[in-house]
């Protein structure tokens, strides 16, 4: 099973946890001369934005990322919710 998605819109494309517009993990801002990434703080409410001066650049970011993917798991010990009894 892919936990990450991608979804394309018209301003951004967005990265999703779960396939989840709750989860967000960034978004790539690709569609003008300046490129750019906003990371989210893992509670998807808060976004940071961070200018890129080409696509590899994301590299730097990677802690972050990581970052908010690691609090959309589970806890060791926690029950899944999508978990079958």
């Amino acid at each position: 099973m892919q936990r990450i998605v991608m979804r394309d819109v018209q301003s951004y494309c967005g990265v999703l946890f779960d396939d989840n517009n709750r989860k967000p993990i960034c978004r790539l801002y690709f569609n003008s001369k300046k490129l750019a990434v906003g990371i989210f703080d893992g509670e998807g409410r808060s976004e940071t934005r961070y200018s890129l001066d080409q696509v590899t650049d994301i590299y730097q970011h990677t802690d972050a990322i990581r970052r908010t993917i690691r609090r959309y798991l589970p806890q060791v010990g926690e029950v899944p919710m999508d978990a079958e009894n």
